[in-house]
């Protein structure tokens, strides 16, 4: 139980009708999960608005209401709360209800188009290697050491998020690595979240469903940055041209790392193959497990950051080497008759170049590169014909098919997929809605030695379809095809 005049502690009061010296049992922002002596929080979301709740949240239990709009008829036994923005006010309550746990570990975020899993879960496994006890909270899983907490999104909301940060420190751990999306920064679900550090990966074509316009993207994006303390350090992708944009008004401590430019932290590939790649980091050589140039960037990352926090760089390469690539980003696997199966999750154009382009430059040139790629539905659908042409471009043969469609028809997410196709690789393009049919079809397709790439669902173990998760997993269907599969 805390005080309300504890938890309001540096929120943007307008107006306050009613006493704040009440002890407060819980904080929500959801009606249904209002408890006896709760404070609702009524905040306004893209579909539904918690204004309209705030009545059923009183008979429920609430003794206090934070809102953007003061009711018209107030119950006199409840305390009300104006602010200008109630889902930012929402942040600080959150870290104010569970003591500002952000505040008493190291925490790192990472926010871009690709590469967050990868990067926050190799550091989450570095660090664990190199003795920390460690907190993960990504797009897969969240994770308290060697427990898995089922992940709902990219980031929590902000209740949850202090919540698992509290739990996190009762279990001892002194770093935590989470990913930072767009919309979590536009929603203020990282409002009053304290963060050691943040590093920006990249930025492309992606959400634009949400953030409508490119330029809002990326303000999204930099908002995390504008908000981190002068005792932080941002670390950004100098390769990336909108990494400097990040930069702009941050207080933080800035720091580059790049492949190609000038930057405080610098990488050259010197071999590049299926079974990992040799690096050379800060003029010296090391050989991880992980494949491509995209990863190359994720390993640059996860080795500046590590330094950044005062690690030894000798324990940190050591560590970097022994390294296994994470579930669903380039995850293959090898038939005994010589088909390579690859399992990635890309699903933004500039993921799926990047994937496809990998594999171009660790193919002999004589095998078949046959991709199968489907695109989500209630998702921005100006890349769907992108995403098409990028895979006709790269591959010999092309298999689309359904992704997640949730509450769109399949169908319809086809032709549009199909407009970006030219008439020159429609021949070489078929067309199976039924993903597990679309995934023993490549592998029909294919010979000894070809490289069959399954993109955009990569470690998912589910297909979204009008509602409803059917269990669904790419990695598991692919192996039992391919081994299966008389050649």
């Amino acid at each position: 139980m805390k005080l309300l005049s504890d938890i309001i502690y540096k929120v943007r009061l307008e107006e306050i009708t009613g006493s704040t010296h009440m002890a407060i049992s819980s904080v929500t922002f959801d009606s249904r999960s209002v408890k006896k002596d709760s404070l609702f929080v009524a905040t306004k979301g893209t579909a539904v608005d918690g204004h309209t709740y705030i009545d059923k949240a009183i008979e429920s239990g609430a003794i206090a209401v934070v809102c953007e709009e003061m009711p018209a008829n107030k119950n006199e036994n409840v305390t009300y709360v104006k602010v200008a923005d109630s889902s930012y006010a929402l942040g600080i309550i959150a870290c104010n209800f569970f003591d500002n746990p952000s505040e008493k570990v190291k925490l790192v975020g990472i926010t871009g188009t690709n590469g967050k899993t990868t990067t926050v879960t190799l550091l989450f496994n570095l660090f664990k290697s190199l003795g920390y006890s460690v907190g993960l909270l990504s797009t897969v899983e969240n994770k308290i050491n060697n427990t898995i907490i089922a992940a709902t999104h990219t980031t929590p909301d902000a209740l949850t998020l202090n919540e698992l940060l509290t739990t996190m420190i009762s279990q001892g751990c002194e770093y935590v690595f989470m990913e930072v999306s767009s919309h979590a920064v536009a929603q203020n679900r990282i409002a009053g979240i304290s963060f050691t550090g943040a590093i920006f990966s990249n930025i492309t074509h992606d959400h634009l469903d949400y953030h409508k316009t490119f330029d809002e993207y990326i303000k999204a994006k930099k908002g995390f940055f504008d908000q981190l303390p002068n005792t932080a350090f941002a670390l950004i992708n100098r390769d990336d041209r909108n990494g400097t944009v990040m930069l702009q008004n941050t207080k933080a401590q800035k720091h580059t790392y790049g492949l190609q430019s000038m930057a405080d932290f610098k990488c050259r590939i010197l071999e590049n193959q299926l079974n990992g790649l040799l690096l050379n980091i800060d003029n010296t050589e090391v050989w991880v497990k992980l494949i491509g140039t995209f990863n190359a960037y994720n390993v640059l990352a996860v080795y500046a950051t590590a330094i950044l926090l005062k690690q030894n760089k000798t324990n940190v390469l050591t560590a970097l080497s022994n390294l296994n690539s994470v579930e669903g980003r380039f995850q293959y696997i090898k038939s005994p008759k010589g088909i390579i199966g690859i399992i990635d999750y890309a699903h933004t154009p500039d993921a799926l170049k990047n994937v496809l382009e990998t594999i171009k430059d660790i193919r002999t040139g004589n095998e078949q590169v046959i991709t199968l790629i489907g695109c989500g539905g209630d998702r921005d659908a100006t890349k769907r014909p992108v995403m098409a042409a990028i895979a006709c471009e790269y591959s010999n043969k092309v298999v689309l098919t359904s992704d997640n469609p949730r509450s769109e028809d399949p169908e319809d997410i086809l032709n549009q997929m199909q407009k970006g196709i030219n008439p020159a690789d429609a021949k070489k393009t078929l067309r199976i809605t039924d993903r597990k049919e679309a995934i023993k079809t490549a592998c029909s397709l294919s010979n000894p030695g070809d490289i069959i790439l399954i993109a955009g669902k990569g470690h998912e173990k589910y297909q979204e379809i009008k509602g409803v998760k059917h269990l669904f997993d790419d990695y598991a269907i692919l192996k039992e095809t391919i081994k299966t599969l008389d050649i």
